[in-house]
Parts: C-alpha cells; structure tokens; sequence
C-alpha cells in the first residue's frame, strides 16, 4: 500500500512540474492605499518591504504591482504632484530620513530578477480618508477641475485638461524611471452608491458630443483617456507595457447576449469602462480581471468568468487577478490552477494582495513555491511591440576562479533597443539529456549578469549547460551552450 502511494505522489509531482507553463507572468499588488505603510519610517518600511520582496520571491513571483500614486499625490520624487499621506501621513511631507520608494522598489526587484510595474489610480484625488490636501494638490489648485461623490473627490473624466494632466504625469514617471510596466487599476467613474448620482448631467447637456446617452458619453470620456495613455507609454519607452486591471465583470448576459452569466456590478454600464474596446483596439499590452470570487459564487462565479475572459479578451496578453484569502478560505487554489491551464490565452496570475501570499494564508504562498510555482518562468511576450529575438550570447565558457568555476559569456551585438539583450535564461542538462529549453524544471536562473558560479558536483559527473539571451520584451534568443566536466 505504501509503495502505491509513493508512486502516486512521484506521478503526481510529475505531472506538476509537466504542467507548468515555461512563460507566465506571476505578479503581486503591493498597495499602500490600505494605510500599511503610512507614517511608517524609513528604515521600517524598507525592511519591510524586503522582506515582502524575499518571500514572494521564494514563492516565484517575477513581477510585482506597486502602487505610487493613491489620490494624485506620489511614493516617488515628482515636481507635478505632493509627497502622498500614505507614506508619510502628511501629505505633502516628504519621507525623513529621505528616499525615493519607487527608485528603491525598481533596484530591489531587478536584483531580484522581478519586473516592477508602477500603479497608479488616474482619477481618484481624494479618498474617504480623513486628511487635508496639500496646496500643491491639483484639487486644491484647480478644484473646477474635480468633482465629490459619495465622500470622494474624482478629476472629471469629461475634461480634457485632466487627460493631459494624468498623461503628463505619466510621462514624467516613463521618462525618469527605469519601470518595466505602468498598470492602472479598475476605478474609472465612480463605484454607484444607491441613490448618488454622478453630478455631470448639466455638463453632459451643455457639450454632448453628439450622444443622445449619457453612459455612451462616459464611456467615450473613459475611452479617450486610455487611448492617450497607450499613446503616451508608446511614444516614450515602448518596451514598458501599459496594463489594466478592470473589475471582474464586464456585462452580464442579462444586459448583453454576449456576456456572462452572472448577476453583477458591470464594467461597460457602471463604471464605463469598454475593456473589450481597448482590447480590440489594443490599447493596452496586458488585462487583469479581477476575478476575486469563489468557484460556485451564485452571483459571479470564478469558474464561469474565467472561461468568459478567455473567450473574449484575446489581442492582449490576459492574467487573471486572484483573491488570495478567499481562495485559501474554500481551499480552491489546486481547482483555480487546474483550470488557468486549462485556459488558451490565460498567461498569468496576479495575486490580490502581496501580504496575503507573504502570511501564507491558507498555506497559499508554500504551495506557490513548493508545486506551481516550483521552477523560474519568462514572461509572456509582447509580439505587437517586438517579436524579434536578439542575437545569441558570445563567448561561452567555464572558468576557475579561486576553485570555483563560474560560467560566463559576453552579451550580443546591438544596434536599437529591441536588440538588446536585459537579462539571460541558464539551463542545465545532464549530459546524455536532450536539451529541450521549454521544460521550466531546466532553468537553473534568469539574471541581469553575465557570469554564474556552478555548484559543487561529485567527480565524473558530465553536464550540459545553455545559456540564452532575452530583450526588453522577453524574447528568447537562440542556444549558447557549453560542456562542464567535474
């Protein structure tokens, strides 16, 4: 009986480590608009968030989400907008001893081989937070420009200068830091409150447009918006992916014979946003639903929008954002996984929220890193920005230095940016094996540098190991490889 269950789990782990998938995009949101870090003093902070970085690293996440601007306000140096209240409790005030979390976050997670995706809400000016703006705040300098609703203070979607404003800040962030991504969440027009409405009827009779609705009005405001932001990305770095994340629901079936079958918020007729728009116009490089429900949700369930999302949202790369404390509580993280692979155009997961995986709620981070996320993944790539693999790594070779042997080799030529090699991929074979590159289980690590030390082997062990090079958008080039001999 014993060796049958011996065998099952050696077939069982087997089968994992054959399911998972070599490119996949495992991200996290680190928030701040949550208070975890407000008033929290530098040194603190910065432990604690390396040691976040460790743990989700361990987990083998290769990207994280962290938001740097809550309320237009920011978690990095910026001339356009005041220090943020949830970094210093003051907002305005900017971090004593002085540091900049965004610059510090992109070092932290390149060294650690992880993309850094910067997160940032485009109309949201003022939580429901009790606190005082800053002069400097663009409310409290042009407070024509924003409206209230429900306790909350919003720059009016309707206004141009106010696309200009979020783009130019957006601008600002692409230019002067070195991110991989710059990702928006799902707060378009306001969350609806019973009995609230939205105060832009008389603005919507005086300038319409040409819309006889008010909604489809909204909806071209939100899309004018995301068009400009793709456009100012684009123009600036294109190798840093525009990414959103809408709510869960786009439309129930009720509303729309093309939508799910589900009895919920909707995106298109509540928050006016047309995700599948700006995913036929491709106006964004990545989309992550928030699928934060349950398999079995009487009112949206997982099972149902992960099938409808992969249906429907084809021209961009597709992850799926998960509740990491709803999946623990009904133990659903093998049933969710199995149908991710299940999924044709699903390439990824976004955890809701960092700390959760880093608690290990419902032994959710140990099951990451011991089983589905067990081996290191590239990344999804981006052909509609570069589908062109650089050039193979030169100079492949095994050296000693002082007893050790390290594995080095020299970059490629490059001419443009979509040339360069960013970072390699070091796979290691046995030396009868055949060198197959998509299986995970052979990529020793994927680095920024251009040396590896090699472990310790016993005497007459023979090895094979490859070495690839990978650009901005994480296209593999051809093989490098090179016998090691113990």
């Amino acid at each position: 009986m014993m060796r049958r269950i011996i065998l099952f789990l050696v077939v069982l782990l087997a089968l994992t480590a054959q399911a998972q998938k070599k490119r996949e995009f495992r991200g996290a949101w680190i928030q701040c608009v949550n208070g975890q870090f407000k008033g929290m003093p530098t040194l603190e902070m910065q432990k604690t968030l390396t040691y976040q970085l460790d743990e989700l690293q361990k987990d083998g996440c290769n990207a994280i989400i962290f938001q740097v601007r809550p309320e237009c306000d920011a978690l990095y140096e910026s001339q356009l907008e005041p220090w943020s209240y949830y970094l210093t409790g003051e907002q305005g005030k900017a971090p004593q001893p002085y540091w900049d979390p965004l610059q510090w976050m992109i070092e932290q997670c390149h060294q650690r081989g992880m993309e850094l995706h910067a997160w940032i809400n485009p109309y949201r000016a003022k939580t429901k937070a009790a606190h005082t703006l800053s002069p400097g705040h663009v409310a409290s300098r042009h407070p024509e420009r924003c409206f209230d609703y429900d306790g909350l203070t919003l720059l009016n979607p309707a206004m141009r200068e106010n696309r200009d404003y979020i783009c130019a800040v957006v601008m600002d962030i692409v230019e002067r830091y070195d991110i991989d991504g710059l990702h928006i969440d799902d707060y378009f027009y306001p969350y609806p409150t019973p009995g609230v409405e939205i105060p832009d009827a008389a603005e919507f009779a005086a300038n319409d447009e040409g819309y006889t609705d008010i909604g489809d009005w909204r909806r071209h405001n939100v899309d004018l918006f995301v068009e400009q932001l793709a456009e100012t990305v684009r123009n600036s770095k294109p190798w840093v992916k525009l990414g959103i994340s809408p709510f869960g629901i786009y439309r129930n079936k009720k509303s729309d014979p093309n939508g799910s079958r589900t009895n919920g918020l909707q995106n298109y007729d509540q928050l006016y946003a047309d995700i599948l728009l700006w995913d036929q116009k491709r106006w964004m490089d990545y989309c992550v639903p928030q699928l934060y429900w349950e398999i079995g949700n009487k009112a949206a369930d997982y099972d149902e929008l992960i099938h409808w999302w992969n249906d429907n949202c084809h021209n961009t790369n597709l992850y799926i954002g998960e509740d990491v404390e709803r999946t623990a509580k009904f133990n659903q993280i093998a049933r969710k996984m199995a149908l991710h692979s299940e999924m044709e155009y699903v390439q990824g997961t976004v955890l809701w929220y960092a700390k959760a995986a880093v608690d290990n709620v419902g032994n959710y981070g140990t099951q990451l890193r011991n089983n589905y996320w067990r081996y290191p993944a590239l990344h999804p790539t981006t052909p509609w920005v570069d589908n062109n693999a650089p050039g193979k790594v030169k100079k492949l070779k095994v050296i000693d230095v002082n007893d050790h042997r390290v594995l080095c080799w020299t970059a490629p030529k490059a001419k443009k940016w979509h040339d360069e090699a960013v970072k390699y991929v070091v796979y290691r074979f046995d030396k009868k094996e055949r060198l197959d590159i998509d299986d995970p289980s052979k990529i020793v690590c994927i680095t920024e540098e251009n040396h590896l030390e090699l472990p310790e082997q016993p005497r007459k062990t023979r090895q094979v190991y490859v070495v690839t090079a990978l650009d901005r958008m994480h296209n593999e080039s051809n093989i490098q490889k090179v016998k090691v001999k113990y």
